[in-house]
């Protein structure tokens, strides 16, 4: 079963991250460099390259071997967020159609549905704990120094509610600190939950 569900995450995961690029390039009028920098500066996309990545040694690495809890429970905290915050927030900013929208449902919805029933029902999730937490923070904490530094440079942010332009550096601080409180909040429930599951 577990190499059934890494196989699922290898096809679908490489599948719409490449075809969300072709998408991208196919609609761009920018440089073929500044496109693709923008490309990796989704939040979205670089998170299903983990999950891609992290299934794709899973699924071709030593099947015997029992993966890291830490590890696998982060990235499945991470592509959750990525899930939860377009339904809740960005899910009405479009409306994409075709193979846009097929690509979308799977960055957004499938694929962090699947990370979730993996988690529970497969996913090792031996020796969590709460010491982890600032462990796991050290991804999204970099990503939003990235998304900053390179913004105030090229003048793009990939999400509304950490656009400095239109908004200020005080309100995206303050929306990028609620969005850190989500994920330890849900981190703290995935440890709980993980330790629950653990003793039966």
């Amino acid at each position: 079963m577990k190499r059934f569900f890494s196989l699922v995450f290898v096809v679908l995961g490489w599948f719409a991250v490449i075809m969300q690029y072709i998408l991208m390039y196919n609609n761009s009028e920018l440089t073929l460099a500044e496109m693709t920098m923008r490309f990796f500066s989704y939040f979205t996309i670089l998170t299903n390259i983990i999950v891609a990545t992290y299934f794709t040694l899973q699924l071709f690495g030593n099947s015997q071997k029992t993966e890291n809890s830490g590890i696998i429970t982060a990235i499945t905290i991470y592509i959750l967020v990525v899930g939860l915050i377009y339904q809740g927030i960005l899910r009405s900013t479009w409306s994409p159609v075709g193979m846009q929208k097929i690509v979308d449902e799977l960055l957004h919805t499938i694929i962090p549905f699947l990370a979730l029933l993996f988690w529970i029902f497969i996913a090792n999730k031996k020796n969590l704990s709460y010491k982890l937490i600032p462990r796991w923070t050290i991804y999204p904490l970099l990503y939003l120094a990235f998304i900053l530094i390179r913004g105030n440079f090229a003048g793009f942010y990939p999400y509304p509610f950490i656009d400095a332009i239109t908004l200020s550096y005080s309100k995206v601080l303050t929306n990028s600190f609620f969005i850190l409180i989500f994920f330890i909040l849900l981190s703290v429930i995935f440890i709980r939950v993980g330790k629950a599951l653990n003793k039966q």
